[in-house]
């Protein structure tokens, strides 16, 4: 069935085709778009044109058909350079609910080559809570938040990270390459990655993988508190909330 488009302006058409090469991009021809967008022939044809002229569309000069151009990439570009900038602005409101709904501190680790920076963080309303050093890099095999990241990243990446010996900070640090990634397999399973006493043994963590437009993950959300208050329940009933944030900030980065 062709598209209603009776009633748009010039300007809504020529968004209507441009969105229509997302998201793979193919080539498409006037006649197919006319069909695709229920727009008039003639009207197709001036549009494209025009949007060719701009840059934002190219047409092949064998088959006569058009794809995104030049101006179209510059500005996804453009968005994801700000989308990577602006992240910590994108999150902290959704850290701040997170906070308030959970009770204890909470941060956002960013993935850095191949290091992982805390970011952000929101203080807990608790009079004993953990407080994060902001541009700390922490060590990828305790931190949380790293193992959320690192668990749905490609292995070669991983591999790259794990080339280091793994320091036992604690008795409770996974210090064996073979049993981390196997931590991070379940990680995979569960969405969810811990840190129970790994760095310091008097706090835990817990957290969710962010990720980016392209689907791998950039970031994580990390909740962190006094060992003493993490019972079962604890846990239990903060998972929910702690994967929702993950999820609304991946949105605001158009995973």
């Amino acid at each position: 069935m062709k598209a209603k488009s009776d009633g748009l302006s010039s300007t809504e058409k020529a968004l209507k085709i441009l969105m229509s090469f997302t998201p793979h991009n193919h080539e498409m021809g006037t006649l197919e778009l006319s069909k695709k967008l229920g727009i008039h022939k003639s009207t197709v044809s001036r549009l494209l044109h025009l949007l060719k002229d701009y840059d934002f569309l190219e047409q092949n000069p064998d088959t006569k058909k058009y794809i995104l151009g030049r101006s179209a990439a510059e500005i996804g570009n453009a968005v994801i350079k700000s989308l990577n900038t602006n992240i910590v602005a994108l999150a902290q409101p959704h850290l701040n609910a997170l906070s308030a709904a959970v009770g204890e501190s909470v941060a956002l680790e960013v993935l850095s080559g191949v290091q992982v920076v805390l970011a952000h963080q929101v203080e807990g309303q608790q009079h004993i809570r953990f407080s994060f050093t902001l541009g700390e890099q922490t060590p990828l095999h305790v931190a949380a938040g790293a193992k959320a990241i690192l668990a749905f990243s490609e292995p070669g990446f991983v591999d790259r990270c794990l080339k280091k010996k793994l320091t036992r900070f604690t008795p409770n640090t996974v210090s064996s390459k073979k049993r981390y990634l196997e931590v991070l397999d379940e990680v995979r399973k569960t969405g969810i990655a811990f840190d129970k006493g790994e760095r310091y043994e008097d706090v835990w963590a817990m957290g969710a993988p962010i990720f980016g437009h392209d689907g791998s993950p950039v970031a994580a959300v990390v909740i962190a508190g006094p060992a003493a208050r993490w019972t079962p329940a604890f846990i239990e009933q903060s998972i929910a909330p702690l994967k929702k944030t993950a999820a609304e900030i991946s949105e605001r980065l158009f995973y």
